[in-house]
């Protein structure tokens, strides 16, 4: 809970009563690797934010391949952007991991309660959309060499906790091509 408060005074003040009403909504879960927050097709109205472990965001193209879309690690929030509306992903549990929950009825209780609640959420939103935007930037126009090095640059903290093929499916390439540059560059 700690680690949550702290990341939230980063975008704006609470007072002790504020800190409290939000401790007292939040609930912490426990995942396994590779079980699902939730699945596609599934209502999620919840906001969650990870305190250990690596979250994966992935779905399968028109082949049946899986993808992965995103990486979500500790200290950042996970909400779904279109309320109200099923997922078309899959929110995934790359590592074992703990994370904090919130209800959609609490975070909006939050937001009615606390003044300066809907001011820091949406710099906490804007924040991590460019950090999203520039995480995936360079995946368009690089060959395979520089976006797995601008992975490594962007994720520093992931290549030795998550499996090479999700690393493999979000640069586009094939695990056998990943294993040849990271040959290659070590």
């Amino acid at each position: 809970m700690k680690e949550l408060i702290e990341y939230i005074l980063q975008f704006g003040n609470l007072n002790k009563q504020q800190i409290e009403l939000i401790s007292g909504k939040a609930n912490q879960i426990e995942l396994k690797k590779d079980e699902y927050v939730v699945e596609a097709g599934k209502m999620f109205n919840q906001v969650i934010f990870v305190l250990e472990g690596v979250l994966r965001i992935c779905y399968y193209n028109n082949k049946g391949a899986e993808i992965t879309k995103y990486f979500i690690d500790e200290n950042r929030l996970l909400a779904n952007p279109y309320k109200g509306e099923p997922m078309t992903e899959y929110i995934q549990a790359a590592t074992d991991c703990k994370y904090i929950v919130f209800s959609q009825p609490d975070w909006e209780e939050l937001s009615e309660t606390i003044i300066s609640w809907d001011s820091i959420t949406n710099k906490i939103f804007q924040k991590a959309i460019v950090e999203k935007l520039d995480r995936r930037s360079s995946l368009v126009s690089e060959d395979a060499t520089t976006r797995y090095l601008a992975f490594l640059k962007k994720f520093p903290n992931l290549v030795n906790r998550i499996p090479l093929s999700y690393i493999a499916s979000y640069l586009g390439i094939t695990q056998q091509s990943l294993s040849r540059i990271r040959k290659d560059i070590h």
